[in-house]
């Protein structure tokens, strides 16, 4: 079912990736987490808040032109189902219509870091290492 969706180019319902979220937490030794492109749309957000009982202390979001995340997703060359250019076109309509209140509903709560994702990685881990730095590290 996950894999139609995603070649689909639409997004796994919520209430299936926040318990997948779940239980990775639950069964993990950490009480920190760095969750990788999640949530993606208001409904995610509010099902994560809901079911976990918690929201993100931050919200990263990598700014990139669509040129360049057209060439990067074609380039990795991953043998992904969804990788190919109709799907791209796609997953970046509904990141548009989805993502982006999500974006600034973090920005309006003052949680949104946002990074110029535009550069070679070291040079966009440069602007990330500042954020992680300043948060609490506990043992």
């Amino acid at each position: 079912m996950i894999l139609n969706i995603i070649k689909d180019g639409k997004i796994v319902p919520s209430e299936v990736t926040v318990k997948l979220i779940q239980r990775e937490m639950e069964s993990s030794d950490n009480h920190k987490f760095l969750i990788d492109g999640f949530p993606r749309s208001e409904e995610n957000r509010i099902a994560f808040e809901r079911i976990i009982g918690a929201e993100p202390n931050i919200v990263v979001f990598f700014d990139c032109p669509v040129e360049e995340m057209v060439k990067r997703v074609l380039n990795r060359n991953q043998g992904r189902v969804d990788d190919n250019i109709d799907t791209i076109r796609k997953r970046l309509k509904v990141f548009e219509a989805l993502s982006l209140p999500v974006i600034n509903y973090y920005s309006q709560k003052g949680k949104l870091y946002t990074i110029n994702a535009v550069g070679t990685e070291d040079e966009i881990f440069e602007q990330v290492r500042p954020i992680f730095a300043t948060l609490k590290v506990s043992k």
